[in-house]
């Protein structure tokens, strides 16, 4: 519209200079035909800009719904491409485009097909047209314009009506993982614009693809530092607390008996367990397991404190998050001490007035304390020693699962102790599936 009203207004300016000449030159014939060659040309450039206009709009239009796609299917494409999955995206994309059908395969079968034509189409199916085989095969789209070029065996026993299609390739990292077509039921050129908007949704898809590998691979890395942690379990604990159980037994059978029992039910859930997340309640058993066996080695120097609200114990933690910490405090905080000491464990909501509420975990001891110039390297990896590795472990799966921001804070001095403490998104802990 602005550069409309500029034409005009140059056309105007022109318009008078050529009258004002015309009227000084006394040549009223000279005045018609700029006058006549002027509208012409006016006319011309209405036509052109009002069809620049209609491209333009075509153009944000497809941004628009590509961008909408994008929004809608990643929740979806985040757990991976199956044929679960795969139908609640088409059905997304065929609502969003208006276009006569969907289809999405990997690169062997069917994955899920939404829209008019044949029934014969099913999740599962083997690829049926050769078309779809090039595209996996050249990881180049193909533009199909003929039920002929479609080439589907199915064509002689079927009538199909989908004649058009624009097939493109899933690419995640430089490897095609599947297919992606629109289809249309008209013979003839296919429109331009379900070309670019297939072309334009295959790409945002591929990099959708990508990114859900990425953070599947930035899953298997966590899981990998949760395996080397649990293989992390300190040699010293386990020959310390078979010590004690085979030293009770001599004089406390009943005791040695229970402790062993703890003792196998500790060692149980740290190598079965399964998952990357677990609730509060799982996991503060795991601790207290571990709290009844380090209680029988030292006795009453060693004192735990526990404040936990009930109703915060079904929020789901990482896995092996806490005891970590429980079991620095005791060794380095508290075993040390003369005399011993209190570890303790508080856990808490805490409320925010923009609704980001955080779920906190603090760990504290009354123990030896660290010394300033260590106290800046303990979370870092390779740095600490025995449990100080599990320390820096659990501070990097934090962060890798929550954002930098997140992970562990260590405030401490010496002969006075040390607090540790877990922050995580509030909003975070209470989901169901796993991170």
């Amino acid at each position: 519209m602005k550069n409309i009203k500029q034409n005009v207004f140059y056309l105007i300016m022109l318009l008078g200079i050529e009258i004002a000449l015309g009227y000084y030159l006394k040549r009223w014939e000279i005045v018609t035909f700029f006058l006549i060659l002027n509208t012409l040309f006016f006319i011309w450039v209405a036509l052109y800009l009002q069809k620049k206009n209609v491209i333009d709009e075509k153009m944000e239009r497809q941004v628009d719904i590509s961008a909408k796609i994008a929004h809608e299917t990643l929740p979806y494409l985040r757990r991976g491409l199956n044929e679960k999955n795969a139908e609640a995206i088409a059905r997304i994309i065929i609502e969003i485009a208006q276009v006569a059908a969907v289809s999405i395969t990997d690169c062997e079968k069917q994955l899920a097909y939404i829209g008019v034509g044949c029934d014969r189409h099913h999740p599962g199916d083997k690829i049926l047209t050769e078309a779809t085989r090039e595209v996996v095969q050249k990881k180049q789209h193909k533009i199909v314009q003929t039920q002929k070029e479609l080439n589907c065996p199915l064509s002689d026993i079927c009538e199909c009506p989908l004649a058009e299609a624009v097939i493109v390739p899933l690419i995640c990292q430089n490897k095609v993982v599947g297919t992606f077509k629109l289809y249309e039921t008209k013979d003839g050129k296919i429109s331009p614009d379900l070309i670019r908007l297939a072309i334009g949704m295959g790409q945002i898809l591929s990099l959708q693809v990508e990114i859900a590998e990425l953070q599947y691979q930035a899953k298997l890395t966590t899981e990998a530092k949760l395996d080397a942690l649990q293989a992390q379990i300190n040699p010293h604990f386990f020959f310390n607390v078979m010590n004690t159980i085979i030293s009770t037994s001599r004089t406390n059978p009943n005791r040695a008996r229970r402790l062993l029992i703890h003792f196998s039910e500790f060692f149980r859930k740290v190598l079965k367990s399964k998952g990357s997340v677990i609730s509060l309640k799982e996991e503060m058993e795991f601790v207290n397991t571990y709290l009844v066996l380090e209680k029988a080695r030292f006795g009453k120097i060693l004192k735990i404190k526990e404040e936990i609200p009930l109703e915060l114990m079904e929020v789901k933690i990482p896995r092996l998050s806490i005891q970590p910490l429980v079991e620095n405090a005791v060794k380095h905080g508290i075993t040390s001490k003369i005399g011993g000491g209190t570890v303790w464990i508080k856990v808490e909501r805490i409320e925010a007035e923009n609704g980001e509420d955080k779920f906190k975990v603090k760990i504290t001891d009354d123990g030896m304390g660290i010394e300033e110039e260590r106290l800046k390297d303990v979370l870092l990896q390779g740095v600490g020693s025995g449990n100080g590795v599990g320390m820096a472990n659990v501070h990097a799966r934090l962060q890798g699962l929550y954002g930098e921001e997140y992970g562990l804070k260590i405030e401490s001095k010496i002969n006075v102790g040390t607090s540790v403490t877990m922050c995580l998104p509030y909003s975070s802990v209470l989901g169901e599936e796993e991170l």
